[in-house]
């Protein structure tokens, strides 16, 4: 799979028009547009310690839908981070090892766009997506696979060593921080540039007027004092700025030591309910309510709340095409699954 066809494309529009002060105003609120020209793009994305080559993103992908990384066979990356599902999983909690909820209620993220955040996990507690990926393939109530398990399953299969041959080299030791990483290469392509996108990029009629007055409103509102940057999210903010969190409860999340959360993306924000870290808000103009007072002390009305998530609309971003991938046949070496 080329990575042009990996990576989303982004339409060029014929005719050029002065910019909309609004989206002047816009980027002086720190939000960013997603690079229009794909060398500028790669800037952002790529990584210098493993770049991404088709070889890698082919890799990478067959591994992200394999669910002979799990312990039992039943459950990939894409499981919980579904690619045909905005690139989350549509339930509150995750689901994972032997049908167990996420012990604090935590929402699954969206995998889309997540290269663009600075930081991974609810809590920081991951500096980008290559060791983000160990993780779950480690942990009991996701996957709960070992990490020697997860090489075995892996390096049992011809197929799979002769394509680490390809993308690293002859020698290459396939271990299982190498794994994650390809895993994380093939992350790294899915961007999903918008029509927001386009309209911070000089395109006028990008957006529609009633986005564009949404926008003005996310803007007066101040929801991009957290929502900001490339990804309208992924850095580390105070929560319960102004008020406590209606389902402060659910799960017993804090944050990370400083009390500090991950501020989620906004991008494809239509087509990942639920919301908030537990997962408790399923309709969006109710989150951006609960927005307005537990972080910014205000209260939002329903028709403000209303254009707000038309503007939100915006941000449903073009998806790169994935084909998903026929896997190699295991092996009379391959571990095979345990339910314990």
């Amino acid at each position: 799979m080329k990575i042009i066809q990996t990576v989303a494309s982004v339409a060029l529009l014929s005719t050029i028009v002065l910019a909309d002060p609004l989206a002047d105003a816009a980027k002086q609120n720190g939000l960013q547009p997603i690079p229009e020209s794909k060398a500028e793009l790669m800037k952002y994305i790529n990584k210098a310690e493993d770049p991404i080559t088709d070889a890698k993103v082919e890799l990478g992908k067959m591994l992200y839908f394999d669910p002979r990384l799990s312990r039992s066979n039943l459950i990939s990356c894409n499981t919980c981070h579904n690619l045909a599902l905005g690139g989350a999983d549509g339930v509150p909690a995750a689901i994972g090892h032997k049908w167990t909820m996420n012990p604090s209620h935590l929402n699954s993220p969206t995998v889309y766009n997540s290269v663009l955040s600075e930081v991974q996990f609810w809590d920081g507690r991951s500096p980008h997506l290559e060791d983000q990926a160990q993780g779950p393939m480690q942990a009991g109530p996701e996957m709960a696979a070992p990490k020697d398990l997860v090489v075995k399953r892996v390096t049992s299969i011809p197929e799979y060593v002769e394509l680490f041959k390809r993308a690293y080299g002859e020698d290459v030791e396939i271990t299982f921080e190498r794994i994650a990483s390809v895993i994380g290469v093939f992350e790294r392509t899915l961007v999903t540039p918008s029509r927001f996108d386009d309209f911070l990029n000089g395109h006028d009629n990008a957006l529609t007027d009633a986005e564009k007055e949404g926008l003005q409103l996310f803007l007066d509102k101040g929801c991009a004092a957290c929502h900001n940057g490339m990804a309208l999210g992924g850095t580390m903010q105070p929560f319960q700025v102004a008020a406590q969190y209606s389902f402060v409860n659910l799960g017993g999340f804090k944050g990370d030591e400083n009390g500090m959360v991950k501020t989620p993306t906004l991008r494809n924000v239509t087509e990942t309910a639920p919301y908030f870290h537990n997962g408790a808000f399923w309709k969006l103009t109710d989150a951006i309510k609960e927005m307005g007072s537990t972080q910014l002390g205000i209260s939002i009305s329903d028709d403000e709340a209303e254009s707000i998530a038309t503007f939100l609309g915006s941000l449903e971003g073009r998806k790169p095409q994935i084909v998903y991938p026929v896997l190699p046949a295991s092996t009379d070496k391959t571990p095979v699954p345990t339910f314990d």
